[in-house]
């Protein structure tokens, strides 16, 4: 497939139309319905001449979306519908720059769409108060965390103006849906904690509440998102405590955990600290000490579909890495909006919406 994105400055628009999808939120995981494609899209002809709607779907499945683009607009149509297996886009979380940025901490979600080179706005998350700098810490930068599981967007911990977690549930955002909505209530709503997922299974650990406590700081918890799939009729969402830390020293900073074969892989401070890693076995529950003078904690970093993304250092650009191509791996930019500074990213599936 031919390198979809490209390195001039994106254009930055409003999505002309929302799809009307067939779940809300969480919910929203089920295969897709290709005998119901018909619902979402009015076609003035056939997909494929001589075969039911349903049918060609199947077939132009198989052709790479950047390819169909290129030849109709049903077909255009076609590959944004919700019922047409979607393609992975960048996610990102803006901050505005400029003079008065230092005061600012309105924060906004947007997807850049790799076939339209596009970085399109995600609908506003509920009203919630994050804090990502103030005048009195100009050297800190508040962190707002977030994972990715199961085609969904899942913002775990961030600070309030207060100074204390802004969430004491998660929130999110499911991209086929295009809907926010909220995860279990947290045990203990936390900040600077780690994060990550594992076999579809979101994990939380460590961290500060709204003081310190050392139980927080050394727990561990899950949240599967399968069991609400399983339930559909009974809200079963909950976190399950699974065990404890050995130590307190994973409450400095947040943490990105990267799951690996059934392991949670996390280092406990970023730069030039001195750091302690560790593994911890999801099944056993057990995690194994790593110290090394070498360990380097990667920040803002995302990987999907035979790509890697990681967030320059001014939040300007993003580098993507085609690691599955023949060597030498590709390598490309994709340039933040004019305006904004880049301080998170993820991969999730493309948004929904009509060609226009």
């Amino acid at each position: 497939m031919s390198n979809p994105y490209s390195t001039a400055t994106p254009e930055y628009t409003t999505p002309t139309s929302s799809a009307s999808p067939t779940a809300t939120g969480v919910q929203s995981l089920h295969p897709y319905n290709h005998h119901d494609a018909e619902e979402h899209l009015y076609h003035p002809h056939p997909l494929l001449p001589g075969l039911p709607d349903h049918v060609a779907q199947l077939c132009l499945s198989l052709v790479p979306p950047s390819l169909l683009f290129s030849i109709c607009h049903s077909w255009r149509r076609l590959i944004y519908s919700p019922s047409f297996p979607p393609f992975l886009s960048l996610y990102a979380l803006f901050l505005p720059t400029g003079i008065q940025s230092h005061l600012s901490n309105s924060v906004h979600f947007s997807s850049f769409d790799p076939i339209l080179c596009k970085w399109l706005p995600l609908p506003h998350p509920p009203p919630r108060r994050f804090l990502f700098r103030h005048p009195s810490f100009v050297s800190r930068k508040f962190p707002i965390q977030a994972v990715v599981v199961s085609g969904n967007l899942i913002v775990l911990a961030a600070t309030s103006d207060q100074f204390r977690p802004a969430l004491s549930q998660p929130l999110v955002f499911n991209s086929l849906s295009q809907k926010w909505t909220h995860g279990p209530p947290l045990s203990a709503p936390r900040r600077w904690c780690v994060a990550g997922t594992c076999r579809g299974v979101v994990y939380v650990a460590s961290g500060i509440g709204s003081h310190y406590d050392n139980d927080v700081a050394r727990s561990v918890e899950k949240w599967d998102l399968s069991v609400q799939r399983h339930h559909q009729h009974r809200r079963r969402w909950r976190w399950e405590k699974i065990g404890s830390l050995r130590d307190c020293k994973f409450s400095r900073e947040a943490i990105d955990a990267v799951g690996w074969k059934g392991k949670l892989c996390m280092v406990n401070v970023k730069g030039a600290a001195s750091k302690q890693g560790i593994i911890y076995d999801v099944e056993r529950r057990v995690g194994g000490v790593v110290e090394n003078e070498k360990l380097r904690g990667a920040q803002q970093v995302a990987a999907a579909g035979g790509r890697v993304c990681v967030l320059c250092a001014d939040g300007g650009s993003i580098a993507v890495v085609d690691v599955a191509a023949v060597p030498p791996a590709r390598l490309w930019t994709v340039e933040a909006p004019a305006g904004v500074q880049a301080v998170g990213i993820h991969i999730l599936p493309r948004l929904s919406h009509s060609d226009s």
